[in-house]
């Protein structure tokens, strides 16, 4: 029994035979996830966890943990965490300082990608793996153990596409947000998919309370199959409709990702495609610098972008400039692909004495 893979239901169905109490069942939980417990002991040794239970979880229980092979900080002190796992394969984790007040974590749901996106070094890995649920949780948690700041929030923005990766992700998703698990709340909580229409419809349908970002990066269908060949499975008019959807249920605006590419994207024809292809639809704008190590593709300049962000004003919605940071660790946006250079690799912190796992959840 796997117990960094359960969510709380089917931590019960699972403790089912043994008759707990649903405080009990919280307990366990609580102790691996809100408090953090390292090993089954720790956990047997929580409050309120009955002696039969707790026989049980030693004799079947296990607690997983990923390898950390490296952390490395860049110079605006966004910390990449480079993890390897026991069931094969390394993927990366990002920490994202948020002023001085807290952290996002951005996690990997899979170890490389299958959707090969022309600007992304994790796409050119090529699909090895999904994840399980254990492992992206055990990214937060061992991010969290670390941090001098509370984690409040998550990001699935790292290596995969989540949303191929559905089950996991979201049994991810329910832990992260339950109350006796990481407490963050499902706001603050962002799938970003390159436009998986089957997965995105089911997620609507489910009234999911996590956000989902849509990366589109061009409104015209020809320009968007250059970089994302997801275009030609799913179609930019599908998956248009399919946010339309989503914005209807949701009664919010939908997140736009769009990659900013110098001599590409940034025309006066291309916000009139997204005025044109959005149009009667409530969205907002997230403008993100390309960062490609290969060169073949340039972040906008200053006066291109602002040339764009004038040409914008036509679509009368949100535009923001959203900050990819690390870019001298390769934890940037569409650089992760389980690299080791630049910035400054950090020491493992000191050993953390014996776990209590105290009341409280």
């Amino acid at each position: 029994m796997n117990l960094k893979q359960l969510s709380l239901p089917e931590l019960g169905e699972a403790l089912a035979p043994l008759a707990p109490t649903p405080t009990a069942v919280r307990k366990v939980f609580a102790a691996v996830f809100a408090h953090g417990a390292r090993t089954v002991e720790e956990v047997c040794a929580a409050p309120q966890v009955p002696r039969r239970v707790a026989e049980h979880l030693r004799a079947h229980g296990q607690m997983p943990r990923l390898e950390v092979v490296e952390r490395r900080q860049a110079e605006d002190g966004f910390v990449k965490y480079l993890f390897g796992s026991p069931l094969g394969g390394r993927v990366e984790a990002v920490r994202i300082p948020i002023f001085d007040e807290k952290y996002i974590v951005c996690v990997s749901s899979q170890v490389g990608c299958a959707l090969a996106c022309d600007f992304c070094m994790t796409g050119k890995l090529g699909f090895q793996r999904n994840l399980k649920t254990w492992e992206i949780l055990d990214q937060v948690m061992q991010v969290r153990e670390e941090a001098d700041r509370p984690v409040r929030g998550v990001v699935f923005m790292g290596m995969g596409e989540p949303l191929l990766n559905y089950a996991e992700t979201i049994r991810a998703a329910q832990i992260l947000s339950n109350p006796a698990g990481f407490a963050i709340s499902g706001t603050a909580i962002t799938f970003s998919t390159a436009g998986m229409v089957p997965a995105i419809r089911r997620y609507t349908s489910e009234g999911h309370p996590y956000r989902l970002a849509f990366s589109v990066t061009s409104a015209i269908p020809e320009k968007r199959l250059k970089v994302l060949p997801i275009e030609k499975g799913h179609p930019l008019p599908e998956l248009v409709e399919a946010i339309r959807e989503y914005t209807q249920v949701r009664r919010e605006r939908a997140m736009i990702a769009y990659v900013a590419i110098s001599g590409f994207n940034l025309g006066r024809e291309d916000a009139q495609a997204l005025k044109d292809t959005f149009e009667g639809i409530p969205i907002k704008v997230d403008l993100i610098d390309v960062t490609d190590p290969t060169g073949k593709y340039l972040p906008p300049s200053a006066e291109e972008l602002k040339a764009f962000r004038d040409h914008l004003q036509i679509l009368k919605a949100p535009i923001a400039r959203r900050y990819s940071g690390g870019k001298d660790i390769g934890a940037a946006c569409g650089t992760l692909e389980a690299s080791q250079y630049g910035g400054t690799v950090l020491p493992p912190p000191p050993a953390a004495p014996a776990q209590s796992v105290h009341e409280g959840s």
